[in-house]
């Protein structure tokens, strides 16, 4: 559904924001090794959310990344990775698709992606994180 770097991406805040409810930051390491990444894709997502505004970056020996005090959901990260083109553009990859000019398949998708919009939306990766640090919710293998 996503591009193997927004799958990443939204691994790697939910960790970060587990981590975080600890007190603690995460370096690069660490956060490639916790969600089986390698480390040069892990580096350059984390630029990618840092640049979003999603996460701040600390240098140092006690540094690490972080995530941003403020509610983070779904959608952000998608859209900072991927764009917005899995909630607004065609399903047949039509350039003009809408309810004024509809593609054959508009009609049923427009519902499905209405729906995951809503999903992505309301989803707050804060809320993500009360399964991995019970240990009953897993970021890899």
């Amino acid at each position: 559904m996503f591009s193997k770097a927004c799958e990443y991406a939204l691994k790697i805040m939910i960790y970060l924001f587990s981590v975080q409810s600890e007190g603690n930051l995460a370096g690069l390491k660490e956060v490639a090794k916790a969600i089986d990444s390698p480390e040069a894709f892990t580096a350059k997502i984390l630029q990618v959310l840092v640049r979003a505004g999603l996460l701040q970056s600390l240098r140092g020996p006690s540094g690490g990344f972080r995530v941003v005090d403020r509610p983070i959901t779904m959608l952000e990260v998608v859209i900072a990775i991927d764009g917005d083109r899995i909630v607004k553009n065609c399903v047949l990859g039509l350039e003009e698709c809408s309810s004024s000019h509809p593609c054959p398949a508009h009609d049923k998708f427009m519902a499905i992606r209405d729906h995951l919009k809503g999903v992505l939306t309301t989803t707050q990766l804060k809320e993500l994180k009360s399964g991995l640090i019970a240990g009953n919710r897993f970021l890899k293998l």
